[in-house]
């Protein structure tokens, strides 16, 4: 049964659309990365799946076994985010609220969660360091482990790899592809087509009516992903 079932949305703000006509379905197993141009609407939906912004007509709905706030959320960094004053381990935690409320302590279980957590990432290490000391990559790292502490089901990451050098893009995505391989869903927006298309089982390609949804072989086959894929190419000459 799919986890997430999305039928004829438009999505868009104040009752605007900037996108319209979209279908698709999220299953067990899935990785599946958004992508498309500038303004299309791929953090709009990551957003709508959040329940932070309701759908302009149509419907996304969830399985019995999934919940909003059962999702994990790793949105994009602004600059005042990143000099956060608080140490790693304090942020990790904080990823156990949304399923639990706010309680003035955190039980063993859920320091136990967050433990097994940075393990996960390789961030045991910096436990006690504080978040903004950090490099990007090992933030990234950090809000993560801060996304699993809530789901052990779905991921939702907007620009995970955004200003991060080469080496921490290529352990972030490897991290990422390692949870999904532990059956944790992952729904990815993206500007790097490249890296979507050797990881993702699945892409959908927004535009103001989505031009794909589908496997990622059957997206390079199409004039619109050939098209995508060959500008990337073009563009990282």
């Amino acid at each position: 049964m799919p986890q997430i079932i999305c039928k004829n949305a438009s999505l868009g703000y104040d009752g605007k659309a900037i996108t319209h006509g979209l279908s698709f379905e999220v299953n067990a197993g899935d990785y599946l990365c958004i992508v498309g141009e500038n303004g299309a609407g791929k953090s709009t939906l990551i957003k709508t799946v959040l329940g932070l912004t309701p759908p302009v007509a149509g419907e996304i709905r969830f399985s019995d076994g999934l919940r909003q706030n059962e999702i994990g959320y790793l949105p994009q960094q602004t600059p005042v985010q990143r000099d956060f004053p608080a140490s790693v381990s304090e942020i990790v935690l904080s990823g156990c609220l949304g399923k639990s409320g706010f309680h003035p302590f955190y039980t063993k279980a859920q320091k136990k969660l967050a433990a097994e957590n940075m393990e996960k990432m390789n961030i045991t290490p910096l436990a006690g360091r504080c978040y903004r000391e950090l490099s990007g990559g090992q933030q990234q790292r950090v809000l993560l482990a801060r996304a699993l502490c809530a789901t052990t089901k779905l991921l939702l990451l907007d620009e995970p790899v955004a200003g991060l050098d080469p080496k921490a893009t290529r352990e972030m995505y490897e991290f990422i592809a390692s949870l999904n391989r532990t059956g944790i869903n992952v729904i990815m927006v993206s500007h790097d087509i490249a890296s979507a298309v050797k990881y993702a089982s699945h892409i959908l390609h927004l535009g103001n009516t989505p031009k794909f949804f589908g496997s990622k072989e059957d997206y390079l086959k199409t004039d619109v992903g050939r098209a995508f894929t060959s500008e990337e190419a073009s563009g990282n000459e």
